[in-house]
């Protein structure tokens, strides 16, 4: 009945909603454009898994180089102007590619640079992201927030997937991409509307700033045992998403409606385990979290084999159920135990390093799908995980770190301050 309580509560809360919607309306339109970019490149004259994992690499790429100065921008400035300015970028970008797409101009040069303004606004976007909800939600409600928020950005995606793979293949690629630039329109307007207040005006440097993050993430060796597992995991589900998956799928398994069915299927997962992390309550969230990564191998394993459609897509969804487990617990722990004057910034090295060899991923996929084959390259994705995954387990803190009585940072939704400061 608690739980009840607080989820209504949330849903009342006018900020929340605004940012809920944002969300829901950004991955819908993300959700389209998973499929359809990959595909979109595939399609191009001359098109090779080299040529798709270049482009795949520009994206990815910026979110690497500039996420640490997204997180100190995110700690300096009002952080839902951050994120409506990072959807603007966004919108460019993706209306860039789908003009192209339609067209059927699309210098590879240019796409890689449209690529790489997309990751931009992914690496301004997510620290600010992450650092918005505590500002407008009490901290015993933070676990219940983040679960359903993820819950109403994974249905959109689930949707956006579901029917990525029917549009690209009845109007063809270009338009699933434009309908993702709308949706960047869309959550720029919204999300401006949040108001929250700037702030306050630094006078240390940028180095300055980096230095003090990098103090708070390094002093907790729960955090970035937990990130080194990530950087390997996030290499090798990228390779699989954006490269090896799509061409198991273009070879063996039907193509992009096969594909779209499986990714559809791991959407569906997530947003299950989404609502079950809102629930639950553990008393040691990053080991129940790190637990929770071993799944995403299963649907690596299968596609090594070229399984049954069925099959994969079963896998995929458990691994969907796991895998927003792990990310609420997660970011909630994060958002108890970091100080919020550094939140931005301490998950701007989360991101980094858990993005830090999701460039090579994909840059490597093309190359070793060539040579030793997609089935084998997978099988290798598969083994990473598992072992990634057991030496996170081995660090004391993992297992130790137990869920906090009475959280570090108090939520400024809580703080008569901070209502009188947005209002204004």
């Amino acid at each position: 009945m608690a739980i009840t309580s607080g989820r209504s509560a949330l849903w009342r809360d006018q900020r929340f909603v605004l940012l809920a919607s944002a969300r829901t309306v950004s991955v819908l339109g993300n959700g389209f454009a998973r499929v359809a970019l990959a595909f979109s490149v595939l399609a191009l004259p001359g098109a090779s898994p080299g040529k798709l994992s270049l482009v795949l690499a520009c994206q990815s790429l910026p979110q690497l180089v500039f996420i640490l100065l997204g997180g100190v921008i995110a700690d300096r400035m009002s952080r839902s102007r951050l994120m409506s300015i990072a959807d603007g970028v966004g919108a460019f970008a993706y209306a860039g590619l789908a003009a192209m797409t339609l067209t059927g101009h699309a210098p590879l040069a240019l796409m890689c640079a449209l690529a790489v303004m997309a990751g931009l606004a992914t690496a301004l976007f997510a620290p600010a992201m992450d650092g918005v909800v505590p500002l407008m939600v009490p901290a015993d409600r933070l676990q219940q927030a983040n679960g359903l928020l993820r819950m109403s950005t994974n249905t959109c995606l689930f949707l956006g997937l579901a029917l990525s793979g029917v549009v690209v293949a009845w109007v063809g690629a270009g338009w699933a991409l434009a309908l993702n630039a709308v949706s960047f329109v869309v959550s720029a307007v919204l999300t401006v509307r949040l108001r929250l207040p700037a702030r306050p005006v630094e006078t240390s440097s940028v180095w300055a700033d980096l230095r003090e993050g990098w103090q708070e993430f390094s002093s907790r060796q729960w955090l970035w045992v937990v990130v080194v597992q990530c950087t390997a995991v996030v290499a090798v589900f990228s390779a699989t998403l954006g490269v090896l998956g799509p061409l198991e799928a273009q070879q063996h398994l039907g193509g992009a409606r096969s594909w779209s069915v499986i990714v559809a299927a791991q959407a569906l997962g997530a947003i299950a385990g989404a609502g079950l992390a809102a629930r639950v309550r553990v008393n040691r969230p990053i080991l129940v979290a790190v637990i929770a990564t071993f799944p995403a191998a299963l649907p690596m394993v299968f596609l090594s084999i070229s399984a049954p459609v069925w099959l994969i897509a079963a896998a995929a969804f458990f691994a969907g159920v796991a895998s927003d487990v792990f990310n609420v617990l997660w970011v909630s722990t994060l958002q108890r135990e970091i100080p919020e004057q550094v939140l931005s910034r301490v998950s701007s090295y989360d991101l980094f390093g858990s993005l830090a060899f999701a460039p090579l991923g994909l840059l490597a996929a093309g190359p070793v799908a060539q040579g030793a084959g997609s089935g084998a390259a997978l099988a290798g994705c598969a083994a990473v995980v598992v072992i990634a995954t057991l030496a996170a387990v081995a660090s004391p803190q993992v297992r130790a770190l137990r869920r906090s009585r009475l959280p570090l940072q108090a939520s400024a939704a809580t703080s008569d301050q901070t209502g009188e400061e947005v209002a204004r």
